[in-house]
C-alpha cells in the first residue's frame, strides 16, 4: 500500500531520515558508560551501552579471603545494576525513533 497522498519520495526520505537517526543514536550508545554499584559501593562495574564491561572497582574491605562467594555476589549484582542501566539508556534513546515508525513494524508502515 502507497502512502494517501501517492508521495512515495516523501516516504522515502522520511525512512532515510529516520535511519540516520537510529544510525546515530547506536554511535551515541556504544560510547556511552553507565556504572552500576552493590553493596553500598563495595563493588562498581562500569559498562558501555554495547553491553561490554569495560571497568570493575572492588573495595579492599570487600575481599575476604575466608568468603569469596559474596565477593562474587557483589561483582555479579553489580554488573547486572549496570546492564540494567544500560538498557534504561537504551529506551531513552531507541524509544522515540520506535515511536516514529507509526505504531510498530507490523501495523503502521504504509507497504
Amino acid at each position: 500500500m502507497l502512502p494517501s497522498d501517492g508521495d512515495m519520495s516523501g516516504f522515502l526520505a522520511q525512512a532515510q531520515a529516520m535511519q540516520q537517526q537510529l544510525l546515530q543514536a547506536q554511535q551515541e550508545l556504544a560510547e556511552t558508560e553507565v556504572t552500576g554499584s552493590a553493596g553500598g559501593g563495595l563493588v562498581t562495574a562500569t559498562v558501555r551501552g554495547t553491553g561490554e564491561l569495560v571497568g570493575l572497582v572492588i573495595q579492599p574491605e570487600a575481599a575476604d579471603p575466608e568468603d569469596t562467594e559474596t565477593l562474587a555476589d557483589l561483582v555479579v549484582a553489580a554488573v547486572r545494576d549496570a546492564n540494567h542501566q544500560v538498557q534504561a539508556v537504551t529506551a531513552a534513546k531507541l524509544g522515540p525513533l520506535a515511536g516514529g515508525l507509526g505504531g510498530g513494524l507490523g501495523g503502521g508502515l504504509p507497504f
